[in-house]
């Protein structure tokens, strides 16, 4: 009886392992299968080791966390659909006031995101914001790139949907979304205060401008033309974009109503009229489909239920066919491990 059952927790160990490997090196060379197929075959070798029985294999999914993490991942790709992040993304340049301010703020809006739309989401729709203004200013990338990744993972701490750890946390222990949040939100604003301190510490030659140096940049807006500006200006040029094409669509406008006499509108340009207006509406009501999630989740209901709910209905506010949708929300997860490597 003894020996098998450490034959038992020898076999135990090898299909845990064989598991272990495949999930944190899912391109080993002699077997990549990735992550998912490591774990279903870590799975199926506890069954055929008969360490469980088929049916404690099917006791141990968990569907209420399945259903949860689905549900998150779904309002997360419709979010993303409805510009949230690049307005997010804006308020990274938004009268900023150097290096070292846009790092803060790229800790605050990562955390931030990290915890209401998960953690990989979170990074892999801000990095390309992030990249981009660091080119524009010719700052190095490094703790910019830092700042994303740790506050991130520090953000998602704070609550249930922040990433799958928590989820398991929440769901096991029958904690609710508000509980969680109460008790892990003072440790993850404190991590994040002493996050940002740290990076300002490592990199401050970097980030710092010395006084009579002019940290200029080039940015080129299509013209030619070599446009510098400093840092302590980068939501300036930003700005100054968007205006001059607002002024010159509002003088296209004026010329061509005068040049049709003042003549009705065409079909094609009033079609155009009722799209945008269209698509706000609908942005709009993501957004309150997405607020309405959180305040349900605040007050305490089932999470799984509330999640699976909210992606269900902006699946009917899309009204369109979801297929093509899940297809390509269920990859995100995969396409951001894919960039990782």
């Amino acid at each position: 009886m003894a020996m098998a059952a450490y034959v038992k927790l020898i076999l135990g160990s090898v299909a845990f392992s064989i598991f272990w490997v495949l999930a944190v090196f899912p391109t080993v060379p002699l077997l990549p299968i990735g992550r998912a197929a490591g774990s279903l075959l870590g799975g199926i070798l506890m069954v055929i080791f008969q360490i469980l029985t088929v049916d404690q294999a099917y006791q141990a999914i968990d569907l209420s966390i399945l259903v949860l993490l689905f549900g998150t991942m779904v309002v997360s790709g419709y979010l993303e659909r409805a510009d949230a992040f690049k307005y997010l993304g804006k308020l990274l340049t938004w009268k900023s006031k150097g290096a070292k301010d846009l790092i803060c703020r790229i800790c605050l809006i990562s955390a931030i995101s990290s915890a209401l739309f998960t953690n990989d989401t979170s990074c892999m729709v801000l990095t390309e914001f992030v990249l981009k203004i660091a080119r524009q200013n010719h700052l190095p990338p490094q703790p910019f790139l830092l700042a994303l990744a740790s506050s991130a993972n520090i953000g998602s701490t704070a609550t249930p949907i922040g990433n799958p750890q928590n989820l398991v946390i929440a769901t096991q222990s029958g904690v609710s979304f508000g509980e969680f949040l109460i008790g892990i939100l003072p440790a993850a604003v404190v991590g994040l205060v002493c996050n940002a301190l740290l990076l300002i510490f490592m990199y401050g030659d970097l980030l710092s401008v010395k006084k009579g140096q002019q940290d200029s940049t080039v940015a080129f807006n299509g013209d030619g033309v070599d446009h510098q500006f400093s840092p302590a200006t980068m939501s300036h040029v930003e700005t100054t974009n968007v205006d001059s094409v607002h002024h010159e669509s509002l003088r296209n406008r004026v010329n061509s109503k005068q040049a049709m006499g003042a003549a009705e509108v065409p079909w094609s340009l009033n079609g155009a009229y009722w799209d945008h207006r269209n698509q706000k509406l609908w942005k709009s009501c993501v957004y309150i489909v997405v607020v309405g999630m959180l305040v349900s989740l605040l007050m305490g209901f089932n999470m799984s239920g509330t999640a699976i709910t909210a992606a269900l209905a902006l699946m009917i506010l899309d009204f369109k066919d979801a297929v093509p949708c899940l297809e390509k929300f269920c990859c995100l997860g995969q396409e951001w491990r894919h960039r990782q490597h």
